[in-house]
């Protein structure tokens, strides 16, 4: 009895220990998040990221309220019992496409924002809505997110994407983590220069874009959205997508929400 307690002391410990030693990541193209977004839709999304320590979020929109819902939502998230911050990027310096904002929000007790949070300047006029940076610091380790909205797959993201290929080196102190809505699939060409690096996506083959109507029980559309880490520097812990679309009687209502799902990682520093 005294063996299976002490067993079962030891696998509680390295279990507890495994579970307070990560961060959990959540990204998520939201969809023109602005003052179109009712409250209840502020206050779903809140519930939905909640349990959550750091979280991307691309389609901010530029104008019509986007950095006030951002406000918003962080507030609804502070009435949940955690402490959360957040920065809103400048609107994306895109003229000849669609510019927008991104936002990180993070609970302070789990994860601290080191630095101001950026966006690129070097790829600006190649890239239509150029990453957003913020470096933060858990358990004495640092990781920078690379939040990044890609131009439509009609206007070949591609050529956008295959500049970042360039930017690990450009940044050779970091811990890049690129993460977004890429509307392109991690298994493109274009994201080779990254796996040869030692960069590894967090999902394959993980539609994330909803359909206008279900078909079969089937209601993604594409691979867009993934989370890229480098396995020598990221230990990824478990990966997993929310299919928040099965909480609404219609793709029509979950679209209300976003007409993306959000992709989700925990994992630990190197």
């Amino acid at each position: 009895m005294k063996k299976i307690l002490k067993v079962f002391s030891v696998f509680f410990l390295l279990l507890t220990a495994t579970t307070f030693s990560q961060v959990k990541l959540l990204s998520w193209n939201v969809e023109n998040l602005g003052s179109s977004k009712s409250d209840s839709t502020v206050v779903y999304i809140a519930n939905t990221i909640k349990n959550y320590d750091v979280v991307a979020l691309q389609e901010v929109v530029a104008g019509h309220g986007g950095a006030q819902a951002v406000a918003k939502l962080a507030d609804e998230l502070n009435r949940k019992g955690a402490k959360w911050d957040y920065v809103i990027s400048d609107p994306t310096s895109s003229s000849a496409y669609k510019t927008e904002r991104y936002a990180f929000l993070w609970k302070t007790a789990k994860v601290k924002k080191i630095g101001k949070a950026w966006l690129e300047k070097k790829y600006h006029l190649e890239i239509d809505r150029e990453p957003f940076y913020a470096t933060f610091e858990y358990n004495k380790k640092q990781f920078t997110l690379v939040n990044f909205h890609a131009i439509t797959k009609s206007k070949q993201p591609e050529t956008e994407i295959k500049y970042f290929k360039f930017l690990p080196a450009q940044y050779p102190n970091l811990n890049l983590l690129f993460v977004g809505d890429f509307n392109c699939p991690q298994s493109h060409t274009v994201f080779n220069p990254l796996k040869k690096m030692g960069y590894e996506s967090a999902f394959q083959n993980q539609k994330t874009s909803l359909k206008k109507e279900c078909k079969e029980n089937n209601c993604l559309a594409s691979e867009f959205d993934n989370i890229w880490f480098k396995s020598s520097k990221i230990v990824l812990i478990k990966a997993e997508v929310l299919h928040f679309y099965k909480n609404f009687t219609s793709l029509k209502d979950a679209r209300e929400i976003s007409d993306h799902i959000p992709t989700a990682i925990n994992f630990s520093i190197n």
